[in-house]
C-alpha cells in the first residue's frame, strides 16, 4: 500500500503533468521543494516520497527550473543525501551559513540578430486552454489545500501557459463592486454569492463555495478578477462575516496576499472554476450508445409457447344446436 503523499492533491498534479498541452511538471516540482522546506524536520515516509519525486522530476524539467530548486535545496539543512549527489551539492559544517555548491554553468547567451519577443506572441504562447477534467482537479487541489499551499499554488500558476479567462468588462465591475460592498455591510452573504456568480458567470454552487470558504483565498481571487480596489477588499473581509472580520490576523493576511495577487493569476483561477462545471455536466450527461437498448433489454424467460394459441383451438358441435 503507496504512502500518503506529502500535500493533499499531489496524484492530481502528477496526473496533469503526465498529459500533454500542458506541461506543469516546473510548477509541481517548485511547489513540492517549497513545501518540504518550510518544516525542519520530515518522517522517513515524507523524506522518502519527496526523494522519488523530485529525482524523477529534476530529470524532466528545464535548466532555470532545476537552478531555483538546487538554490533552495542548497541553504536547506535537512536535504536528503540523494539529492545532494544528484544535484551536486555537498553538506559543510553547522557553523558555515551557506553549503558550497559548484558552479553553475552560464547560459549562452543568444544571437544578436534575435528580437525580444513581442506583447502578441506572449498572449499567442499563453494560450492553452485547460480541459473540463484538468480544470475540475485544479479546482479540487486548491479548495482541499491549506493556506500556506494555495498561496504557494496562486504564485506558481502565473508561470504556466495556462490560459486566462478575459477580463470582466469595466462597467460591469464597477458596478459588481459597489453592489458587493453594499451586501458586504448588510452582512447578506446569500445576495453577495449570488452577484459574485452573476459578474464572473459561475454557477450558484461554485459561488457559494468562494464565498463561504473560511480561508477567504478564493474570494481574494474573485475580488482581483472584478480589480476590486483594496480598501473596499478590506471592508467586505471585515463586513460580511462578522465571525471572521474581528480576527485582525485574518484580515491583515488576506489584505496582504490581495496586494501581491496579479490579475493573470485570479483569471486562470476563474478560467478553472468555470471549466470544473463542464466536467460536471459531462459526467452528468453521458451521451447514448448504439448498444445502449440491447444491453439494456431483459433476457426473456426459456418458457415454451404453447401448441395452441387462444383463440384458435377447435369448435365443439353440440348436439342441440347441431354446431
Amino acid at each position: 500500500m503507496s504512502a500518503a503523499p506529502v500535500i493533499p492533491g499531489l496524484d492530481g498534479l502528477m496526473t496533469l503533468s503526465r498529459r500533454e498541452g500542458v506541461d506543469i511538471r516546473p510548477t509541481l516540482l517548485r511547489v513540492l521543494t517549497d513545501l518540504y522546506v518550510q518544516a525542519k524536520a520530515h518522517s522517513a515516509d515524507e523524506e522518502r516520497q519527496f526523494v522519488e519525486l523530485a529525482s524523477r522530476l529534476i530529470d524532466q524539467v528545464d535548466d532555470a527550473t532545476r537552478a531555483a530548486v538546487r538554490a533552495r535545496l542548497a541553504v536547506y539543512q535537512a536535504t536528503p543525501e540523494e539529492l545532494l549527489g544528484k544535484l551536486r551539492l555537498r553538506r559543510t559544517d553547522p557553523d558555515q551559513p551557506v553549503p558550497v555548491a559548484a558552479q553553475i554553468p552560464a547560459a549562452p547567451s543568444p544571437p544578436p540578430s534575435l528580437k525580444p519577443p513581442t506583447e502578441a506572441q506572449l498572449r499567442m504562447a499563453s494560450s492553452l486552454a485547460m480541459r473540463p477534467n484538468d480544470a475540475a482537479e485544479i479546482t479540487d487541489i486548491f479548495f482541499a489545500a491549506t493556506g500556506s499551499e494555495r498561496v504557494q499554488i496562486l504564485q506558481n500558476i502565473v508561470q504556466t501557459p495556462l490560459k486566462a479567462s478575459a477580463r470582466i468588462p469595466a462597467a460591469r465591475a464597477a458596478r459588481a463592486i459597489e453592489i458587493l460592498e453594499m451586501a458586504a455591510f448588510a452582512e447578506d452573504i446569500e445576495n453577495f454569492a449570488r452577484e459574485v456568480g452573476e459578474a464572473l458567470i459561475l454557477p450558484s454552487r461554485i459561488a457559494e463555495q468562494v464565498v463561504n470558504d473560511p480561508g477567504g483565498e478564493p474570494l481574494a481571487c474573485a475580488a482581483r478578477a472584478l480589480n476590486m480596489p483594496s480598501p473596499v477588499f478590506q471592508r467586505v473581509l471585515m463586513f460580511l462575516n462578522p465571525a471572521l472580520g474581528s480576527s485582525v490576523h485574518y484580515v491583515f493576511r488576506l489584505s496582504r496576499m490581495y496586494d501581491r495577487l496579479s490579475e493573470r493569476t485570479a483569471l486562470i483561477m476563474l478560467a478553472a472554476w468555470r471549466g470544473s462545471t463542464m466536467a460536471v455536466a459531462r459526467a452528468k450527461y453521458r451521451p447514448s450508445l448504439y448498444d445502449d437498448e440491447r444491453h439494456r433489454a431483459r433476457t426473456t424467460s426459456g418458457e415454451r409457447r404453447p401448441a395452441v394459441q387462444p383463440g384458435n383451438a377447435p369448435a365443439i358441435r353440440s348436439q342441440s344446436s347441431g354446431r
